[in-house]
Order: C-alpha cells, then structure tokens, then sequence
C-alpha cells in the first residue's frame, strides 16, 4: 500500500553526498492535460512565448545552512569517549546544501518572492539568474505563518513578472509552473487550477492554497504559478506525493494577492503585523445552516466574543454567522481566520452577518494580533489554534486550561475529536493552563497515545491522541 504524505518542495542535498542521477520508480501512465490553442508565427499551438516573456523572472536559489550534527554514541562510552578528538563547545555542526526557486516582482528594487522554508536557517543565499549571472542575496524578511520569505539582490538589469489577481482564479484556469525541480534548472509545466481555498496543509498557518495538478517537484518551492497571459497569481510552496517522492498531480501555491501583502508587510518592517477580530469561531456546517435558517454555502459561526476586543465594539454577538468578509463569501472558519490575518491592525473590515433570521451589515476596525496571546499548539496537537481563557470564553470561571481557538479541517486535532470552544485541562492528568505547559507535559508524556481530558459544554471528557 502506497503511504501518500505532504512535503514542501524544495531540494535538499547534504554537501558530503556524491552528486548523481536521480531515479524515480515507473508508475501508471497520466493523462496528459490539453493544452488550449495558443498558435505562433510558425502556426504551431505552443505556449513559448508566454514562457518567454516571464522566464527571465524566475530564478533558482541556492542556500547553505548549518544545523547541530548527530554526535557520535562513542562519545558518551566511558571506554572510547577519551581516545576521541575534543568535541566543539557548541557541538557539531553539519552544513547542507538545499536548492529552490524564486520570483522576481521588483526589478528596480531587486526584490525576490520565494518560500521561508527554501531559505529557512540559511547561513548563505545565492541567486541564479537565467542569463547565468550568480549573486549573493540579502534577506529581507520571513512570514513562516505564510510560508513567505523577500529576497534582494544587487543585480542590474533585472527582469520582472506582471501579478495578476489570484482572487479573480477559477477552478479549470489554465496555469503554468515555472521552478528549478530536483536543482535541475528551470523547468516548466502545464496545467489547471483545480481547487481554491484549500486549507489543512499547514494547519498552524494561515492557508488559503491553489490546486494545481502542473506538476511540482521537490525544487519547486518559491517558483512562479502563472496564468497563460503571463501573469503570477502563486508561489509553488508543497506537494502530495507517495513515500517522499515526486509529483502525483497534486501541488499547492500561495495566493499571489497573500504574498504581496505579507511581502509589502517586510519591506517596510521587516515583520509582519496582523489584525484580530476576537472571536471564537466554528465552521457554518449544513446542519448548522438549516438549523438557523441560513442559505449559505458556507460561513463562520461565533461561539464567544472576548470582552474589549474589536468585535465586542463593534456589536458581534455569540450566535452570529459571519458569512461574507468584505465582499468575499466565506468558505468556513478557517478562511474567515485567514482573511482577517492579512489585514493591518486599525483596517477596517466589513462583515455580512446573520442574525435574528436577517442579513445584516457591521463593520470592525480590528486589533493587534498578540503572537504571546495566541499560540499554535505543539506538533502533537497540529491544526489547533489555542488561546489561555479569557473572559467571555466557553468554560472561563468554571475551569482551568487552554481554549481551542480553532480546529483546521482534516488536522490531527479534527481526527482525534477536538472542537473550537473546548477547554484542554490536562494531559495525563497533568493540568495545564499555558501553551508551555501543554508542550512540557506532551514530551514528558510517553507510549504511543495520550490522553486530554477536555471541557465541553458543561462536562468533561477523554481524547486518545495517537502519537
């Protein structure tokens, strides 16, 4: 049976490995996706010169990082430990070498879109140009949340892609992907949108992905998405793939519209600062929608709202269904978590509402976002968004512990059971009441499975997390 798994798509190689070919088992034969009729001067259907026009804004990046080296076990045998060299004060260190690709979308001011994750503990970035120039490039700034990261390079004559508006895609959109796959050098592929908005891929981020079945490689990461006039509306960032392998059709990129407004964020700070809307929120299920009368084909409902925070000025109640942020329709919980992300502390924001079996308007003028206040939980609890209680909150004056803030769809949170308005009081019983103490008690924790003991409406219950 084959294990299909999610990884990012950016090469890695240790620097100590010999160089060689790369060899991928044969599978099952892919329908080829038909390209539309795009004819040059010679008559012939080809896509060459949309690539033409955008390739010299692609590059690849080359990255050199150190991360501590596994100490050999003789070092900790009393018999062999002495008639071993000295090790360093701050341990082993081994260098790798890692390859990925970027997008150039300020050629006056050389700056560079690629992924946090390609140049992630990067001790050293150069960037390759088409014209086979190699420089040394600056980081700007990183958005792990967004898997986003701004280069600059010194670089004259530097050559552009035009954005386009990746809020304007539609699924069947025909794309094309442009990147540096397994450090073989730019390569391009073709093919369709084939979904929006998805979300579970990095559950402790904020998501909103394009599905692409242009195929993307390991190598791929940070390189351009781009539709048949010749515009960027992504950046390649992960894969689906069997085993740790290569493409099976199934790739995601970041919005370009995201992108640009984390990369404008950077430039001008070096950080990126978020708004908060204070609210515990729930996915508007089906269910949830007859039940309340809605006709909705998705949406936000609010359990809690925290007292002093910009929703409670601005009137939003528990109970309300937050179906439309500034215009756009909402998919669920976690869109309404992502749209609201990446705007500014003090923007103003329009919500569509439903109340009381009416459509209504509200705006809200949004706060900070306090990273110390929010937490992304430990791996074991991936896709949880938790939060110390608060006034306001589901449980607070009766319990003690975390509050699940949200729950990404299809996380490991979501598949052990966990809601948004839970209360986590302890692991193994072990209280915990911070963030910390939540990461302490799940690496003190051993077997294969731990237990949560969990508030939820009224009453406390058990969830078995495998580990």
């Amino acid at each position: 049976m084959k294990h299909l798994i999610l990884s990012t798509c950016a090469s890695v190689l240790a620097l100590s490995l010999v160089a060689g070919p790369v060899l991928l088992p044969a599978g099952p034969a892919l329908a080829e996706t038909a390209a539309p009729a795009l004819a040059d001067d010679r008559g012939i259907p080809t896509l060459a010169p949309v690539v033409e026009r955008v390739s010299d804004a692609v590059v690849n990046i080359s990255v050199v990082s150190e991360r501590p080296a596994q100490m050999s076990p003789l070092y900790r045998d009393p018999f062999f430990a002495p008639f071993l060299p000295p090790m360093p004060p701050e341990g082993p260190v081994e260098r790798q070498m890692s390859a990925g690709s970027g997008v150039i979308v300020d050629a006056k001011r050389g700056h560079v879109l690629t992924n946090n994750h390609v140049i992630q503990d990067a001790t050293e970035i150069r960037v390759s140009l088409r014209d086979g120039r190699s420089v040394k490039a600056e980081l700007v700034g990183t958005d792990p949340a967004t898997d986003i990261a701004v280069l600059k390079i010194p670089a004259e004559g530097l050559t552009a892609v035009e954005t386009g508006n990746s809020d304007a895609l539609m699924v069947g959109d025909y794309v094309v992907a442009i990147g540096n796959p397994f450090g073989l050098g730019q390569t391009v592929t073709l093919g369709i949108v084939s979904a929006l908005g998805r979300s579970g891929i990095n559950p402790q981020g904020y998501e909103d992905f394009i599905q692409t079945d242009a195929s993307i490689n390991p190598g791929n990461s940070g390189g351009a998405l781009i539709t048949l006039d010749g515009k960027l509306v992504g950046i390649n960032s992960a894969i689906i793939a069997p085993n740790g392998g290569g493409n099976v059709g199934i790739g995601f990129a970041v919005p370009v519209n995201m992108a640009l407004a984390v990369m404008e964020q950077l430039v001008e700070h070096g950080t990126v600062a978020r708004g908060r809307l204070g609210v515990a929120i729930q996915d508007l299920t089906p269910d949830l929608a007859e039940a309340m009368g809605i006709e909705a084909a998705g949406g936000a409902v609010v359990g809690s709202v925290d007292p002093g925070s910009a929703a409670d000025r601005a009137g939003l109640r528990a109970g309300d269904a937050i179906l439309a942020i500034d215009g756009h329709a909402l998919r669920g919980s976690a869109d309404l978590r992502g749209r609201v992300g990446m705007r500014r502390p003090g923007d103003t924001v329009k919500l569509d509402i439903w109340r009381d079996g009416e459509r209504q308007g509200i705006d809200v003028t949004l706060d900070r976002l306090d990273a110390a206040a929010t937490s992304a939980a430990p791996a074991e609890l991936a896709g949880l968004t938790l939060q110390p209680l608060a006034p306001g909150m589901p449980g607070y004056g009766t319990v003690e512990g975390l509050s699940v803030v949200a729950v990404a769809p299809r996380s490991p949170a979501a598949q052990a059971g966990l809601q948004p308005g839970d209360v986590i009081l302890a692991v193994n019983r072990r209280p915990v009441t911070r963030p910390e103490d939540l990461a302490a008690a799940l690496e003190a924790a051993s077997g294969n499975a731990v237990g949560l003991l969990v508030w939820r409406d009224g009453r406390e219950v058990f969830v078995v997390l495998p580990r």
